[in-house]
């Protein structure tokens, strides 16, 4: 029996409240900390739930076998056909689009079950697999065979406890291991791997912890100099970090953060722009637009205006 993926908090896209948050809580009595599932379950579970726009707390990768359709990740819109891959990080917001005639595979898991409790180099190149992965991916026929071959023994495992009686744990730890295959599939045929610099150096760690906290103190820190001194760093090699890692300087990289979140609330909510901006850390409305229309090249009314577009439901 497939399992309920989680339950939203109560009301829609068109209220001006928070984008619907989905926490990862399977139907007990499910209890495995990754779960595997069609699109067609999905759909017969609620067909209304699967218009609706969401922010996930946990990962998810929807690999597309059979039809075209129109997904929406934050602000950005992907074609998708059979072979795309999308992966929609914990935190974003994802819609699978009004089309209707399409399947494919959905993996939900948990961000901490990307790593084990007590962490080692390889557990670490696990995340930095996850970490590397673009939003979207065209698989060949070939490489789709493959990764649905993967998906479908995934499916499979998951329910190894219920039907033979595993060990939880063991279950566990077998389907963490066949996440890790998965995801550094993926990585190599993405050609993303990197073999020229120590796994975790000095640089990527400053880099990796300046943008743990950029997510979470994005509204209340605009300044490179609350974060380098919160991380214990100097602004300069906190630079270097960020320059290594991104090609950006630090302070666009929390430009780009706050212009990310704008645009999912311009796009997502019906919030009136002197409220985003309140709630983005501006105190006025007008300096929220200035540095929108200087980051993005439009006002945040321009662009909810061009970003937003009709549904077409089924009749």
């Amino acid at each position: 029996m497939v399992s309920k993926v989680a339950q939203p908090a109560s009301g829609g896209m068109n209220v001006t409240m928070d984008i619907q948050r989905l926490g990862y809580q399977p139907q007990t009595p499910y209890q495995l900390d990754l779960e595997v599932f069609s699109v067609a379950d999905l759909r017969e579970r609620g067909k209304e739930e699967l218009r609706l726009t969401h922010r996930y707390e946990f990962h998810t990768v929807v690999c597309v076998t059979r039809g075209t359709c129109t997904q929406m990740v934050d602000f950005k819109s992907i074609t998708c056909a059979p072979g795309s891959l999308v992966m929609v990080r914990a935190g974003q917001a994802h819609n699978y689009g009004p089309d209707q005639d399409w399947d494919g595979w959905n993996l939900l898991f948990r961000p901490e079950f990307v790593l084990p409790v007590s962490t080692t180099s390889h557990d670490l190149k696990l995340a930095l697999d996850l970490e590397r992965l673009p939003e979207h991916m065209a698989l060949s026929g070939p490489e789709l065979q493959k990764v649905t071959d993967l998906l479908e023994q995934i499916r499979e495992d998951t329910l190894m406890d219920a039907l033979i009686g595993a060990p939880q744990e063991d279950v566990h730890r077998l389907l963490r291991h066949q996440l890790h295959t998965l995801l550094t599939r993926l990585s190599i045929l993405q050609g993303r791997r990197q073999t020229q610099e120590p796994l975790v150096s000095p640089a990527s760690q400053r880099f990796q912890r300046f943008q743990q906290l950029v997510d979470k103190r994005f509204a209340e820190w605009h300044q490179v100099a609350d974060y380098a001194s919160q991380l214990g760093y100097t602004e300069k090699s906190l630079a270097r970090a960020v320059a290594a890692a991104t090609g950006m300087t630090a302070k666009a990289f929390i430009a780009a953060r706050i212009n990310l979140e704008a645009k999912r609330l311009l796009m997502h909510l019906d919030l009136p722009v002197v409220s985003i901006a309140d709630r983005l850390g501006f105190d006025e409305a007008t300096n929220f637009s200035k540095f929108f229309k200087r980051e993005v090249g439009c006002t945040p009314a321009e662009f909810r205006r061009r970003q937003r577009t009709p549904v077409a439901l089924p009749a």
